[in-house]
C-alpha cells in the first residue's frame, strides 16, 4: 500500500498526524506526551536565564544544566570558565553506552542574541508559554533545541535503552559573536572528544511553505567566512584641489571590480542532491534544469534559471560582497587611506591562497592592498553517506512519509567547522518543521517561540535518530 504524502497535508496534520506511527522500540517505551510536558517546563525555564552575548552569562545556563542532570544520575562538568572570562562557561556531560560503537554527540550553543523588550508580545526572558507555543529568546536559536537534545538524552536513559554508543551532551558559550566557546572547548577537551565520531547541532531548516513540507535538510558543509578589506593609500589635501593619488577612486574602482567578478560556478555532491530534492516539487523545464544542474548551466536559459535565484546562485561558488566603506570623515578632505571590507564567503573545498591571489588578478591594480581580516573559520563539509545519515533519512521518512531528505549548503555560519576540525563528521539538523515565515520572523527578531507540537516532533526525531544509531 501507498501511503499518503506528508506534503499534501496541512502543516498542523504533518505534526499530529504523521509523527505517530513510528515503531522503533525505543519509542514504544516513551510516553512522549508526558515528556514533551515535562520538555515545555525545562525549556520555559532554560529560556528565562539571560544569556545575551555579550555580556554571554552563560555559566548559569551551564550549572542550571548540571543541576538538572544530576537528578537524572549524570554527571556534568562545568568547563573553561577560566579563558572563557567571568560569567562564561561551557558544559559537558555523557551518556554511557557499552563502547562497542564510537560516541555521538549533541551540541548546541547557549548564548543568544539581543533583544529589544518593547518590541515584543511578552518578556524576552519570560519563557512564556501560551498560545501552543514556548516564547522567549532562544526558543529557535538554539536553546530550544538543546533542551530537546537533553531530554531525547534522559528519555532514553528512563527507558533503559541498551547503547552501543555514548551520547556526549555538550553546551558551548558564545557562538553569536566570536564563535569562541567552541574553539576553546575543542582546543582545551580533544580528551573528551577523542572517541566521538559524529555530532549534531544546529542546521539549516526544513522547508515549509503555506502548510506544506517540501523538503527536510541534513547540514553537511558550510560556506567559508573570508572577510578581506582593500585598502588604497594616497596623500591627504583639501578637496578644492584635486590629487591623482586620491585613494577613494582607486579604492572604488577595486571594489566595483570586485563585485562584478563571476567567480566559477561548482556543483558539490551534497548540493547536486538538493536541487534533485528541488526538482520533485517542479514542473516541466525547470525540473529538468534541477534535476540536471550541469546541463542546465551549459545552456543560456538554463544557467540564466539556477543563477538567477540569489540563494542557487550563493551555494554554487564563490561570493562576494562589499559592505563597509571608509573614507574621509569631512566632505572637503581627501583621506589619506580609503578602506573597503568584503563579505566573502568561499565554497567547502576552496583554497584562500589561490582565492586571494585571483582577487588581486581581476581588481588589476597593485597599489591597493589586500588584508586578511581576523576570524577566517577552517573549511568544512560533511561525508553524506554515513550511518548517521541513514539514521536521520529513515526516521524521517517514518515520521513524514515521502518528503525527501535533502543536504543544502549553508551560506552562513555555525559551530560545525570547529568540531570538524577536531576530527568529528559535524552535521546541521534542525528537529523542527516550522513554518518559513514564522522562523525567518523569530530568528534574532521579534516574538521568537517554537510550538509545542513541534517540541514533540523534535523529541521523536532525535530520540528516533538515537536509537537507529545504537
Amino acid at each position: 500500500m501507498i501511503r499518503p504524502s506528508c506534503r499534501s497535508l496541512a502543516y498542523a496534520l504533518v505534526l499530529t498526524v504523521c509523527a505517530t506511527p513510528a515503531r522503533v522500540r525505543a519509542q514504544e517505551q516513551i510516553d512522549f506526551a508526558a515528556l514533551r510536558d515535562e520538555t515545555v517546563r525545562a525549556m520555559s525555564e532554560y529560556l528565562q536565564i539571560n544569556t545575551t552575548n555579550p555580556p554571554g552569562n552563560e555559566l548559569a545556563t551551564a550549572k542550571w544544566l548540571q543541576t538538572f542532570l544530576k537528578k537524572e544520575g549524570i554527571d556534568g562538568q562545568v568547563l573553561d570558565t577560566a579563558e572563557l572570562g567571568a560569567g562564561r562557561a561551557n558544559f559537558y556531560a555523557r551518556l554511557r553506552g557499552d563502547g562497542s560503537k564510537k560516541a555521538i554527540a549533541l551540541v548546541h550553543h547557549m548564548d543568544v542574541v539581543p533583544s529589544n523588550p518593547e518590541l515584543w508580545s511578552v518578556p524576552p526572558f519570560s519563557g512564556t508559554v501560551k498560545d501552543g507555543y514556548v516564547w522567549g529568546r532562544g526558543a529557535l536559536d538554539m536553546k530550544s533545541e538543546g533542551i530537546i537534545h537533553l531530554m531525547s538524552m534522559v528519555a532514553l536513559k528512563r527507558a533503559g535503552v541498551h547503547l552501543t554508543r555514548d551520547i556526549v551532551f555538550i553546551a558551548n558559550a558564545d557562538e553569536e559573536v566570536e564563535g569562541t566557546g567552541a574553539v576553546v572547548f575543542t582546543k582545551n577537551h580533544a580528551d573528551l572528544l577523542k572517541d566521538v565520531e559524529f555530532m549534531i547541532t544546529e542546521g539549516e531548516g526544513t522547508n515549509v511553505e503555506d502548510g506544506v513540507v517540501k523538503w527536510f535538510a541534513i547540514g553537511v558543509a558550510e560556506k567559508r567566512a573570508y572577510w578581506l578589506r582593500l585598502v588604497a593609500h594616497g596623500t591627504t589635501a583639501h578637496g578644492s584641489i584635486p590629487r591623482a593619488d586620491n585613494p577613494v577612486p582607486r579604492l572604488a574602482r577595486a571594489v566595483a571590480r570586485a563585485a562584478a567578478w563571476q567567480t566559477p560556478v561548482h556543483l558539490l555532491p551534497a548540493v547536486d542532491r538538493f536541487f534533485k530534492a528541488e526538482a520533485t516539487l517542479e514542473q516541466g523545464q525547470h525540473r529538468f534544469w534541477l534535476a540536471n544542474v550541469k546541463a542546465a548551466l551549459a545552456t543560456p536559459r538554463g544557467r540564466a534559471y539556477i543563477l538567477g535565484d540569489p540563494y542557487r546562485n550563493a551555494i554554487l561558488r564563490n561570493t562576494i560582497a562589499p559592505t563597509v566603506l571608509t573614507g574621509s570623515n569631512r566632505t572637503n578632505i581627501i583621506p589619506p587611506v580609503a578602506s573597503a571590507e568584503l563579505d566573502i564567503r568561499l565554497m567547502p573545498d576552496e583554497d584562500t591562497t589561490l582565492f586571494k591571489r585571483e582577487l588581486a588578478r581581476v581588481i588589476g591594480d597593485t597599489s591597493v592592498y589586500i588584508e586578511v581580516m581576523p576570524g577566517v573559520m577552517p573549511s568544512y563539509s560533511a561525508d553524506i553517506n554515513t550511518s548517521l545519515v541513514r539514521a536521520v533519512e529513515a526516521q524521517i521518512h517514518e515520521m513524514l512519509p515521502g518528503v525527501p531528505v535533502t543536504t543544502p549548503l549553508a551560506a552562513g555560519a555555525t559551530d560545525r567547522p570547529t568540531y570538524s576540525h577536531a576530527g568529528i563528521q559535524a552535521y546541521g539538523l534542525e528537529p523542527y518543521i516550522n513554518e518559513n515565515r514564522e522562523e525567518e520572523k523569530g530568528v534574532h527578531g521579534i516574538d521568537e517561540r517554537l510550538s509545542i507540537a513541534n517540541i514533540e516532533f523534535g523529541l521523536k526525531l532525535i530520540t528516533g535518530m538515537l536509537r537507529r544509531m545504537q
